[in-house]
């Protein structure tokens, strides 16, 4: 009697993946997680705004989703699906350390305005800086004057011109209306051109990384939890 062939994972649908998952076939759960990881990623930081808070969320979302993975019925795709529990996960950290502190930190304002001082100042030396730290200086300038925008402001502005997704997806994956994500993202587009020099509004595309080893390290963790440590 031979074995069932292996189906195409790349191939196959939302439904036959999620069903997939739900019996923990290792495949799957990797597949699943390497698509998305740079999404729920981004928006989990553009919530919480600290890179290791960020990567905990995605896997307790992750892990929390594959359990209830049964319930995903297709209405949405798997990936808006798996934003939304990445999102609500890093809501409900936020909420919670609200509740241990009367107010978030306000220094990311400052660190922006001392990376764009010596940024001028750079500029203004006689040594040009190695092209690759100075896209390293200007990354870690957007990614703070990101951090620095109202909080429904960065998630729409991490989710529109980031990880490039469209004014309805958006609208799905948080709940709200079309016309306030087009708001919302207009007026973080506005503060952050007051904010930043506009040799900077270029350095976009690369801002919060989370690929090659980082996407593996989290992929291979959740393969253990969910696939390995349950059988």
């Amino acid at each position: 009697m031979t074995a069932a062939p292996r189906p195409d994972y790349r191939n196959v649908d939302d439904a036959v993946l999620a069903g997939l998952v739900a019996v923990r076939d290792s495949a799957a759960v990797r597949l699943v997680t390497t698509r998305n990881n740079q999404r729920l990623f981004r928006a989990a930081f553009a919530i919480l705004g600290d890179r290791a808070e960020a990567e905990d969320a995605v896997q307790s979302a992750y892990l929390r989703a594959f359990a209830a993975i049964r319930s995903f019925e297709g209405r949405s795709s798997l990936s808006i699906w798996l934003t939304r529990i990445a999102i609500n996960e890093a809501l409900g950290r936020l909420r919670a350390a609200k509740r241990r502190r009367a107010q978030l930190d306000e220094a990311s304002v400052a660190v922006l305005d001392d990376y764009r001082e010596k940024l001028m100042q750079g500029s203004m030396s006689g040594a040009a800086p190695d092209k690759a730290q100075a896209r390293a200086e200007l990354r870690r300038i957007m990614e703070a004057a990101i951090a620095a925008l109202p909080e429904p402001f960065r998630i729409v502005f991490v989710l529109r011109e980031i990880e490039g997704l469209g004014v309805d997806e958006v609208s799905e994956t948080l709940g709200i209306l079309p016309a306030t994500v087009k708001t919302r993202h207009l007026r973080a587009r506005r503060r952050l051109q007051q904010a930043l020099a506009p040799e900077v509004k270029d350095a976009l595309t690369g801002s919060f990384p989370f690929a090659g080893a980082d996407c593996e390290a989290m992929t291979e963790s959740v393969v253990r939890s969910f696939c390995i440590r349950a059988s």
